[in-house]
């Protein structure tokens, strides 16, 4: 059995992070896991950023109401759907999930969960599991599942290539330079193709 396991960020909708450095002007917020490998000292920075301009939970749910998925990404999800089981593997929080899996249909999503305090404030986070997708994708494949994997930036390597076949998809010239292994597609319907590929 086969289950196709996505990124977020990047592969199905927007940049949640760059989309909200936007609205607030705060351009130091565009940094995301395709600049920076290490999501502990990431998450941290922006924090870090949120504190000193007084910026919380409220203000960045107000961003995201506003986001849709990218062009073609829920006809995609939906015809996937249709002959493979599907996980999102997200490094994103339940708190920013949740409108967007609405409009993509309610796609079964892991991901991490913000502690909030009364006010809004972001005050720290907490990771699922360690290595979150590279682990969930052991735990899949220890449950009898064959995995299939495709995200964007640097946190996806772990799960693409402990996969059966991976894939990155829309990533940086650097890190499609630094994995030469790894198939790196533009179009939903080429990422298409490649996941019945894999299933033959």
């Amino acid at each position: 059995m086969f289950i196709t396991c996505l990124d977020l960020e990047g592969v199905l909708v927007p940049e949640i992070w760059v989309d909200f450095a936007e609205a607030s002007g705060i351009p130091e917020l565009k940094k995301t896991t395709r600049d920076e490998p290490d999501y502990d000292k990431l998450m941290a920075f922006r924090l870090d950023v949120l504190r000193e301009h007084k910026l919380g939970i409220n203000e960045i749910q107000k961003t995201i109401a506003t986001i849709d998925p990218l062009e073609g990404a829920k006809e995609f999800l939906d015809e996937l759907r249709s002959f493979s089981q599907v996980v999102i593997i997200s490094d994103t929080f339940t708190q920013f999930a949740q409108p967007l899996m609405k409009k993509l249909g309610w796609p079964t999503i892991f991901c991490n969960e913000l502690v909030v305090a009364p006010d809004g404030e972001i005050t720290d986070y907490k990771m699922r599991i360690d290595n979150s997708k590279y682990s969930t994708v052991k735990a899949l494949q220890s449950m009898g599942f064959e995995t299939i994997a495709s995200g964007d930036s640097y946190n996806d390597l772990g799960m693409i290539k402990a996969s059966k076949a991976g894939f990155l998809f829309r990533s940086t010239d650097k890190i499609k330079a630094d994995n030469p292994d790894v198939p790196a597609l533009e179009t939903y319907d080429q990422l298409m193709a490649a996941i019945k590929n894999a299933m033959k």
